[in-house]
């Protein structure tokens, strides 16, 4: 890796910093040249403030007021809003619709980062960048993630302290981070659970211990990246912000 210091070895002059900001998304080269200037850009762990630094992209870890800046080429990240019975692969041999299918157009070769099964819909990131989806799986980074069950009603105040308590699984102990109601009707509830480890299936299990099975189960958040208004069925690329926010996330 390059230290900002003695910049790019020989046969590789680097990028010049504002250019690789610039890239980033970061504004405009001027722009770019302002933040460096202001002391607001590290890399390699040191700050740099001056200007026409030569860079590796590919190698050299960026910060901008301490958060990550992508900078390789060809890195991507998509949000995807899976559908109902789509299958959480990007093959299926049987032809089963899965989400390989709603990517198929794009050139990188994606892979997805855990799963939802057939019957859960929401927010699902596919991604090229293998060390970023390694991080968001393991649950020892404790990347929150968010969901909205409808379940049966009515539902007693009880549930929500039993799930923020912990309750026993087959496969150990799981407790919600947070959980609240979010609306109310005759015979129907839907809450909202957030989480921080990926178990299969591990709402609806949660739920049917408490006595409350899932009757609809949507993936609203994972870390800081919204589903929003996004669509089911489509596939769109995290712009330059929420790309930063999620290699912050998780220590990249």
């Amino acid at each position: 890796m390059s230290s900002p210091t003695s910049g790019p070895g020989p046969g590789n002059e680097g990028v010049r910093l504002q250019k690789v900001l610039a890239a980033a998304g970061l504004g405009s080269r001027r722009a770019c040249e302002d933040l460096i200037a202001a002391g607001r850009v590290e890399v390699d762990g040191r700050v740099v403030r001056e200007q026409g630094l030569r860079v590796d992209p590919q190698t050299a870890v960026v910060r901008v007021d301490g958060e990550r800046v992508p900078t390789a080429a060809g890195l991507v990240v998509v949000a995807v809003n899976k559908p109902r019975g789509i299958l959480s692969t990007m093959a299926d041999d049987r032809g089963r619709p899965c989400l390989g299918d709603l990517v198929a157009d794009r050139p990188e070769r994606l892979f997805h980062v855990g799963r939802l099964d057939a019957d859960t819909e929401g927010l699902i990131l596919l991604t090229n960048d293998g060390e970023l989806a390694n991080r968001l799986a393991h649950p020892s980074f404790g990347v929150a993630k968010t969901y909205l069950a409808t379940v049966a009603g009515p539902l007693p105040r009880a549930v929500g302290r039993q799930l923020l308590a912990g309750v026993e699984l087959e496969d150990g102990p799981a407790r919600a981070d947070s959980f609240r109601v979010v609306h109310s009707l005759p015979g129907q509830v839907m809450v909202e659970l957030v989480l921080h480890e990926g178990r299969n299936h591990i709402v609806r299990r949660m739920l049917d211990e408490v006595g409350h099975p899932v009757l609809a189960l949507v993936r609203t958040k994972v870390g800081p990246i919204a589903l929003g208004q996004q669509r089911p069925g489509t596939v769109r690329v995290l712009s330059g912000p929420e790309a930063r926010a999620l290699y912050t996330a998780v220590g990249l």
